[in-house]
């Protein structure tokens, strides 16, 4: 009987505890280039302490003291309001039973979640996943060596889930990166970690698998059907992860997967569970992914990928047949976007691609990777099946909104990020009921994630009518208003439906 795995099991992302969207994205060090550390092509041979060679298999000793140093303990402190029917509970049973009583306190509660990291440059950068410090106000990053230290975010992508974020300390141990795409399906890895906060912690494994795509990035963004600004403004997820058995469990988000030399090929993710806890297999974004995201993040504040602008899907010898393609192995391209790079390159509707740069393709997300690595105006070369004659085509690639331009971060979305909130337009029955009110509108809060908001007295279903005493009716009127206010003051006023005379004022700095 053919059984859908999806079905049957949980993937989720490893964090010890969820966390929450709304941050606020500090500012990039803007055309810095960060100095990593990377693997020569032949590195000189090293002996662990038995007398083998360095990479030996069977021998995890050497990777494990090479790497246990650069990996950290991250923890996060989030804000959550309580609901409001926890606030409304009548404070004669508060005087009897306390402020707990109904399941929360009046104010703004504190939650902490924790993960790990990866040092990647010796002057304090540190690589880990974005759902790891989504929605922190605070980070704390704790060493090998104890040390702790204040973090701040530089950056973030949504879109493959990595974040990276600094603290002010020199001289740090940083890992070697190696070269993801070089890495074989059987070979030894060790993932380094804090699971269950317990630091350090060392496990050991095989890969797996390659280029696997779960669909898990961007469906695990969407809270209560709505999907965080950063990930809508954002790029379309990318998602090609090392599959390993290496024992992975909540708290080694963001933690090294590296072989037995002692280089990063992965930052573990996710893993495949019915409970929740390691099942068997976890999922680590590939180094070369990471690579580019972070140099990217730290230079520019946002990722620079290219698009070839088409729409994919995977073969296999039932759907050659349905598309009439002479091949059953690689991507089918059923449709093009506007301003397609591919198009323009060549590309025609029904080829079938073989390779890029050489390389076979057999997936989306391997298509997906190689191209992601590419930024908008670099050149690839194609090859593609066409009525069964391979045919080799040189692409420019485009960035999202197919210009070559490189994109600046969008600093709305980044406020949006610090708000910690989700917003929404009314729907007319709102917007009628509010009218008998003399009320011309608002934007609705539809959930409240952390951030600005969670510290706040607001609740879900309040209905911001003003921002700096502008009247707002729709989500683009919120984005305008809140544009370029970054480290200023601002002032919002409200109501909720229920109480429409009962106005409130409340404002805070970005």
């Amino acid at each position: 009987m053919k059984t859908n795995w999806k079905g049957l099991v949980l993937v989720g992302l490893i964090s010890s505890a969820s966390t929450l969207a709304g941050f606020k994205l500090l500012s990039p060090d803007n055309g810095k280039d960060v100095i990593f550390k990377e693997a020569g092509r032949e590195p000189i041979a090293r002996f662990t302490s038995t007398g083998s060679p360095v990479g030996a298999p069977g021998d995890f000793v050497y990777a494990a003291e090479a790497t246990t140093p650069t990996v950290v303990h991250i923890k996060s402190t989030i804000t959550r309001q309580p609901s409001r029917s926890q606030q409304q509970i009548p404070d004669i049973f508060r005087d009897f039973f306390g402020d707990d009583f109904g399941g929360g306190s009046r104010g703004p509660q504190s939650q902490e979640a924790a993960g790990s990291g990866v040092i990647i440059s010796n002057d304090g950068y540190i690589v880990t996943n974005n759902h790891v410090v989504e929605g922190a106000q605070e980070l704390e990053v704790t060493l090998h060596n104890k040390g702790k230290f204040r973090a701040k975010v530089i950056g973030t992508d949504p879109s493959t889930d990595i974040a990276v974020i600094k603290i002010e300390a020199k001289d740090l141990p940083a890992v070697v990166l190696g070269n993801s795409d070089a890495v074989k399906v059987g070979e030894w890895v060790v993932a380094v970690g804090n699971p269950f906060n317990l630091e350090s912690t060392v496990t050991a494994g095989i890969v797996s698998a390659k280029g696997r795509g779960l669909g898990i990035i961007g469906q695990n963004s969407r809270r209560n059907g709505v999907t965080p600004a950063s990930m809508a403004a954002g790029d379309s997820p990318l998602e090609s992860f090392i599959q390993t058995d290496a024992v992975v469990n909540p708290g080694n988000s963001g933690g090294a997967l590296v072989n037995l030399k002692g280089e990063l090929i992965g930052i573990n993710t996710a893993i495949a569970s019915p409970t929740g806890s390691f099942a068997g297999y976890a999922f680590a974004v590939p180094s070369s992914i990471v690579k580019k995201v972070s140099s990217d993040l730290i230079k520019f504040g946002n990722v620079q990928r290219g698009y070839l602008g088409i729409q994919l899907d995977d073969l296999d010898s039932r759907k050659a047949e349905e598309y009439g393609v002479k091949v059953n192995d690689g991507v089918y391209v059923r449709e093009f976007t506007e301003n397609s790079a591919a198009k323009a390159g060549g590309v025609a509707k029904g080829d079938v691609i073989v390779k890029v740069d050489g390389m076979d393709i057999h997936s989306v997300p391997e298509l997906q990777q190689s191209i992601g690595l590419h930024k908008p105006g670099d050149k690839v070369n194609l090859t593609v099946n066409r009525e069964g004659k391979e045919k080799d085509l040189s692409i420019t690639l485009r960035n999202r909104t197919g210009g070559s331009d490189i994109l600046k971060r969008d600093e709305t979305a980044a406020i949006m990020n610090a708000l910690g909130a989700q917003f929404g337009n009314l729907s007319d029955t709102e917007k009628q009921r509010l009218s008998r009110y003399k009320i011309d509108g608002g934007v609705k809060v539809l959930s409240i994630e952390g951030g600005k908001f969670g510290r706040s007295q607001v609740e879900e279903g309040f209905i911001i009518t003003k921002v700096n005493g502008k009247a707002v009716k729709t989500v683009k009127d919120f984005e305008a208003a809140i544009a370029g206010k970054e480290e200023s003051m601002v002032q919002f006023e409200g109501l909720y439906p229920d109480a429409p005379y009962d106005v409130y004022s409340f404002g805070f700095r970005l």
